[in-house]
């Protein structure tokens, strides 16, 4: 156990293939939070992975077991003094979204407990989604003066305006995962993490036997109409880099140095 936890203290994000199925799993030791240069690789995997021959079907998941994804990382949103290096470090997560979006290979999502804002926006932007009990949601954005604006479009896309508005308005709140259940974002709800691992086992090799190309048809389907996001969500960086530099966030965020 010990040497367990010194390694996993280390963020990363690496790749496996098993049985045609790709596990791309992420992991940040503060709570599964995302810095710039994780989703930097995050996106470049799942880039890579779309492209490689071995794999039929992604599955997204993060490490440890009791926060699938705090969203974005608090001590780069401190040091963020300038718009420019706002809209960069927020368009990190306009691109794993978009990476996601253009992947030409269903993406299944393994949620095994709480995610909050950017951490939202990946679940949403799986096309499969599979969690646990404890895999409550919570868009805190406002809380901090910015706003859910990046993963906003993808979080709409899957459970609809009135349900991402909120979520969003009521910032300090952690919806069940059987509200997210109820609005289309999860598929099925498992009693614990070991449960889950099965089902999403045997979804996504399931899912290696259906005709690649089907399902590549079937993806372009699925999110049509999504064609602006490269702009849309760059532009949503640019105002969530500059609503961080705003007194009332900064203010904010030296509570969490």
């Amino acid at each position: 156990m010990t040497i367990n936890i010194k390694r996993m203290t280390k963020p990363y994000v690496k790749q496996t293939i098993k049985n045609e199925v790709g596990y791309i799993e992420f992991f940040h030791p503060a709570h599964n939070s995302l810095p710039g240069d994780i989703l930097a690789k995050l996106a470049q995997t799942i880039t890579d992975a779309g492209t490689n021959s071995l794999i039929k079907v992604i599955v997204l998941k993060s490490g440890g077991d009791r926060t699938f994804c705090a969203g974005a990382s608090f001590k780069e949103l401190i040091n963020i003094n300038d718009a420019e290096s706002g809209k960069v470090f927020f368009s990190g997560f306009a691109n794993v979204i978009n990476a996601m979006r253009k992947c030409p290979k269903f993406i299944i999502g393994r949620i095994q407990g709480k995610t909050v804002g950017g951490g939202v926006g990946l679940a949403a932007s799986t096309d499969y989604c599979l969690a646990s009990k404890f895999a409550a949601i919570k868009l805190s954005e406002l809380n901090i003066g910015i706003g859910p604006f990046v993963v906003g479009p993808a979080i709409e896309r899957k459970i609809g305006l009135s349900a991402m508005s909120q979520i969003a308005i009521d910032a300090n709140s952690f919806y069940p995962p059987e509200w997210a259940k109820q609005k289309g974002l999860f598929t099925h709800i498992c009693n614990n993490t070991e449960a889950l691992d099965e089902l999403v086992k045997t979804t996504a090799e399931h899912l290696c036997t259906y005709n690649t190309e089907a399902m590549l048809e079937m993806k372009k389907v699925f999110w049509k109409g999504t064609d602006d996001w490269d702009n849309l969500l760059a532009e949503r960086a640019k105002t969530s880099g500059r609503l961080v530099l705003s007194e009332f966030t900064k203010e904010k965020l030296k509570g969490f140095k």
